[in-house]
């Protein structure tokens, strides 16, 4: 029996996501596939656009067998910290194979040969990268600017496949999930598939279908950001059927019958929130949280945010060298509690504490017992028993995931006047 683990979001499910699915199962000849999935809060450094459970059953109604909850303070972190999280995660089940990720580049040799030089790169790398982000150039560029520097004309030859992948998205977290692998010494095998049609950027909602050069059919695939675009904007949601043939039937029939009922959640419910926390904070404060910079919180500080919802007030904090997805995420951190000093300590110890389920197809459920049989951490079934299986770190942890939710759910509660069941009534989603 091999099985394959996949490191997701589902924000919102489409047909981009099964199509990874159905091709990591190919391309592995796994028998069931389990997926890592972020929670209430996604990497770009906002809540996802609808909750936790409705992103399990789309998973589990297309194709996903197992899924677990990614902890927050890794599923709202920068590439290194959440691929370190969701492949550890991945590791301590004990029973998964391989691991399959999309990327621009779709060659998991030039995604290796990437990690290998950042693994052995040289000293003087790092301040390299730092000097050109006081040029004004954002972290990825500015890693991509370093590598290019320190290469001779002989190496930047023989490493010109390496220089043009290592500053887009998906290789970059592709490149930091092999390097998690190597630092953990996991036996999982890394293998990636090309991204098809739709960049993570992309904006655009795609309706045809098309024909690869070896005939296969594939779907409409549009990417979550322009899925996002339609779903969050009044205006556009007129248009719903646009989605539709971006979407699984199941996904569609779902966004359909709950918009503005359990979703969209975007950062601006938050607003009020992460406003009071800036505000009474002090500078120092602001600094001890997760990727907010001395520079960054100057900027907050000096900024009136009486007028300002989230989006105009990280607009206007941004400068050239940081992204605004790095300022989503500061906010976030704010907002849900989550300091740097803490997430180190995470690392330095066991780096992920417990695995949470999220949902499970019935005819998988024998793997549960398996991970309990060859892993190396607790499964949590039901959180108010949580407590009798982890220590005061593992319960640390969890409790950070808790408070996400239970701001989250307040947050659906406020804006639609829906209640979530809170994450001790809130059972394990089965299919």
């Amino acid at each position: 029996m091999k099985i394959v683990g996949l490191i997701t979001e589902y924000n919102p499910f489409h047909n981009g996501h099964k199509y990874h699915i159905e091709k990591a199962k190919e391309l592995t000849g796994a028998d069931y596939v389990i997926a890592v999935m972020s929670g209430n809060f996604v990497q770009r450094g906002t809540p996802a656009i609808t909750d936790k459970y409705a992103r399990t059953m789309m998973a589990l109604n297309n194709g996903v067998d197992l899924v677990f909850e990614l902890p927050v303070c890794y599923s709202t972190s920068s590439a290194q910290y959440f691929a370190l999280g969701a492949v550890s995660l991945l590791n301590h089940l004990g029973i998964v194979d391989y691991i399959c990720f999309g990327s621009e580049c779709g060659d998991i040799d030039i995604l290796m040969k990437a990690a290998d030089f950042f693994i052995n790169s040289p000293d003087n790398l790092q301040n390299l990268i730092y000097t050109f982000i006081k040029e004004g150039y954002s972290y990825p560029v500015a890693r991509a600017k370093a590598a290019e520097y320190i290469l001779s004309p002989d190496e930047k030859e023989k490493n010109a496949d390496l220089l043009k992948i290592i500053s887009e998205p998906n290789n970059i977290l592709g490149i930091e999930y092999i390097r998690a692998l190597r630092l953990i010494k996991s036996d999982i095998k890394p293998l990636t598939i090309k991204r098809y049609k739709a960049g993570y950027h992309d904006t655009t909602i795609y309706t045809d279908t098309a024909e690869t050069s070896d005939g296969e059919s594939k779907p409409s695939i549009s990417s979550a950001t322009a899925i996002r675009n339609v779903l969050e904007n009044p205006e556009m949601i007129k248009e719903l059927p646009i989605i539709k043939s971006s979407v699984p039937e199941w996904v569609y029939d779902y966004l359909t019958k709950n918009y503005n009922i359990t979703y969209p959640v975007t950062i601006e419910d938050f607003s009020s929130v992460i406003k009071y926390k800036l505000l009474s904070e002090s500078k120092e404060e602001l600094e001890t949280y997760l990727d907010l910079s001395s520079d960054l919180a100057d900027r907050i500080k000096n900024t009136d945010l009486t007028q300002s919802n989230i989006s105009k007030l990280s607009m206007d904090i941004k400068s050239k060298n940081v992204t605004l997805t790095r300022i989503y995420r500061a906010l976030i951190h704010v907002l849900l509690n989550i300091k740097t000093e803490t997430i180190k300590e995470y690392i330095a110890n066991d780096i992920i504490y417990y695995a949470r389920i999220l949902g499970l197809r019935k005819e998988a459920s024998h793997l549960v017992r398996m991970i309990k049989k060859h892993g190396d951490i607790p499964v949590i079934t039901k959180v108010a028993n949580a407590y009798r299986q982890l220590d005061s770190e593992g319960m640390s942890m969890l409790n950070r995931d808790i408070f996400a939710s239970h701001l989250y759910n307040q947050a659906v509660y406020d804006k639609f006047k829906t209640v979530i069941l809170n994450e001790y009534k809130h059972g394990i989603c089965i299919l």
